[in-house]
């Protein structure tokens, strides 16, 4: 096969094995339930929430849906502003604005891509509810000083976990820091439903108000007390997760090594770095990315284009960032001059091919491609 006609993205989804996925099927057509919170949408919401060792679960039908209500539980006021990262989907600062609010981006942290917990301070004002950061391919915020600022500023937390499904910090649950945290299942995630996501919290008041804001604000047969939205996860939805779990071990097993390979080849190459997880941290190991340095002779881009015209599909991600999205460009917040280490990491990141069935000749032909350009 002429390696230069094989095509290689970015991620790969974990799927299923047909055979055990139609008798599921088979049995889900039989029972006529198809959605409102079926059986399988249960024991897979019971499974999730001891998985993410978390106090409280409830799936959604995707990680955008999630995060919406997640905004939405608190009853902020119509202009409210809520700092975030500009390092992020489009969906994080998109829910802000979709729930009448302000977003106001921070700049972030140079080693873990995520909100610099340093700089949040000065930028809380009176019409400040809320801190949302995001765990960053997997790296965790500086979880304890945001919750520091959140209690001196009274101010909610909301965590985008997107990222960062089964990370942990000295062996908790990422999903029980902050007030409440959305996780994605997006086929290009890890952990996959198709679509889907959750929402993780400790406080159990919060039960109820999510649990109608997901299902258009109905609280009983006869009484719709909330302005919610259709933010249920299926069956179909949930037979493809619970089977999917299966599998999550042997994934993280395989990009472990995958992982490793790459830190090792990468590491003589100068200008080349690799970020570095923080210590008492496991990894979602969600995402490979590498960080062009100035000592490398050519540009993140050169790197991208070379290896695109090699059917090798990496990902600037992310570029064009948030705060130069047309909707943000003209917030205060996102002046070049108050983000200057996300409008210096933007130019120099890139998400390599990474999933558990990458072969090693292409791994081994990504590393050579751009060791090759080391040289020229």
């Amino acid at each position: 096969m002429d390696l230069d006609k094989k095509i290689t993205y970015v991620t790969r989804p974990i799927v299923p094995s047909i055979n055990d996925f139609i008798p599921l099927v088979e049995e889900l057509f039989a029972s006529g339930q198809l959605t409102n919170k079926g059986k399988n949408h249960e024991l897979l919401e019971i499974k999730l929430k001891a998985l993410l060792k978390a106090s409280n679960c409830l799936l959604f039908n995707n990680g955008t849906s999630a995060l919406l209500c997640a905004l939405k539980a608190f009853d902020f006021p119509i202009g409210s502003e809520i700092i975030t990262t500009p390092w992020t989907f489009a969906a994080t600062p998109h829910c802000i604005s979709w729930n009448g609010f302000s977003p106001v981006f921070c700049d972030i942290e140079k080693n873990t891509f995520c909100i610099d917990s340093s700089k949040i301070e000065n930028m809380i004002t009176k019409r400040t509810r809320a801190i949302l950061g995001v765990h960053v391919y997997g790296f965790p915020c500086n979880v304890i000083e945001i919750e520091r600022i959140a209690k001196k500023y009274n101010l909610k937390v909301i965590y985008d976990a997107a990222h960062a499904f089964t990370t942990e910090i000295n062996g908790k649950g990422i999903g029980t820091y902050g007030d409440i945290s959305m996780f994605s299942f997006h086929a290009t995630k890890l952990f996959n439903t198709l679509e889907g996501g959750a929402l993780t919290y400790n406080d159990g008041s919060l039960q109820k108000k999510v649990n109608n804001l997901r299902n258009f604000g109905i609280c009983s047969e006869e009484s719709v007390e909330d302005v919610g939205i259709n933010g249920k996860m299926n069956e179909l939805q949930a037979i493809v997760g619970l089977l999917n779990l299966k599998l999550i071990d042997e994934e993280k097993r395989k990009r472990k090594i995958l992982k490793e390979f790459y830190d090792k080849s990468f590491s003589n190459v100068k200008g080349i770095r690799i970020p570095k997880m923080p210590q008492n941290t496991s990894h979602s190991y969600q995402y490979y990315t590498i960080i062009v340095e100035d000592e490398f002779p050519c540009s993140r881009d050169k790197i991208y284009d070379n290896l695109k015209n090699k059917n090798i599909f990496a990902r600037k991600y992310f570029f064009p960032m948030c705060a130069d999205y047309e909707c943000y460009k003209d917030l205060p917040s996102s002046r070049p001059e108050n983000l200057p280490v996300a409008n210096d990491i933007k130019d120099r990141i890139l998400c390599l091919p990474f999933y558990g069935d990458l072969d090693v000749t292409t791994a081994n032909r990504i590393i050579k491609i751009i060791e090759k350009l080391k040289n020229e």
